[in-house]
């Protein structure tokens, strides 16, 4: 896996550097200092970067805000000083959460959870559909049929546009199993087909359902992700 390290403090770049080089399947390709640098520099490697430690507090640009304007593919392992940005973290779909001091055990569970989503990912079939599980029975929908995906408690509910199914599942796992060139997160709560949004407005997307218009609200945290997923024109 290709990564990146990305944090103002220089020893804890030194640390992070020292633990990839002990792990076989990590490939340190670059270190920058702030997320402003790592903004400017990362468009050389295209889309060839897997994983990222990111720091949350730095100047000018935070971790947080920096996650919003890159691929929402690449693996993210937030490593903090403070525990109060975890709970957060986690709305942006993160990894991991590591707190400094980073020890390597740690380290080590962390990149094996990043390396484990990479392989499924990479193994997952080029198909059109995925099977439900619906009572006992599993259920094949194409892709194009599912219009949103949107979390209920401990579930998830899969709206196609003449059925739901709701089934025992969380949304980042859910999200790890949908093509995401297909589908984009747009709130904490839902997953849209980015081919069924008819309008986008300020808060909202508007998809089209067989019993007509759906307003779907877009999370402040997802909203620059989304306008750079989509393919925009402007004047």
């Amino acid at each position: 896996m290709n990564c990146i390290i990305v944090d103002d403090d220089r020893l804890s770049r030194e640390v992070l550097k020292k633990f990839i080089e002990r792990v076989e399947f990590l490939e340190l390709i670059d270190t920058f200092e702030s997320a402003i640098d790592a903004f400017n520099g990362i468009s050389k490697f295209g889309n060839d970067i897997d994983l990222i430690f990111l720091d949350v507090e730095m100047p000018e640009m935070t971790g947080m805000e920096f996650i919003n304007t890159i691929n929402s593919m690449t693996q993210i392992i937030i490593v903090s000083s403070k525990e109060k940005y975890a709970i957060d973290s986690y709305e942006y779909n993160v990894t991991d959460y590591l707190l400094k001091p980073v020890y390597y055990m740690r380290f080590l569970k962390s990149v094996n959870k990043a390396y484990e989503n990479h392989i499924n990912k990479s193994t997952e079939g080029t198909g059109l559909e995925v099977f439900i599980k619906s009572n006992s029975a599993l259920v094949r929908l194409e892709y194009d049929d599912i219009l949103w995906i949107e979390a209920l408690e401990n579930y998830v509910v899969v709206k196609t546009y003449d059925n739901k199914f709701v089934i025992y599942f969380t949304m980042k796992a859910m999200e790890a199993k949908v093509p995401m060139n297909t589908f984009v997160r747009i709130h904490r709560s839902f997953i849209v087909n980015r081919d069924k949004v008819e309008v986008i407005e300020d808060n909202s997307v508007i998809l089209r359902t067989e019993s007509g218009l759906k307003s779907i609200p877009i999370g402040k945290s997802y909203r620059d992700r989304l306008i750079k997923d989509l393919n925009i024109i402007t004047k």
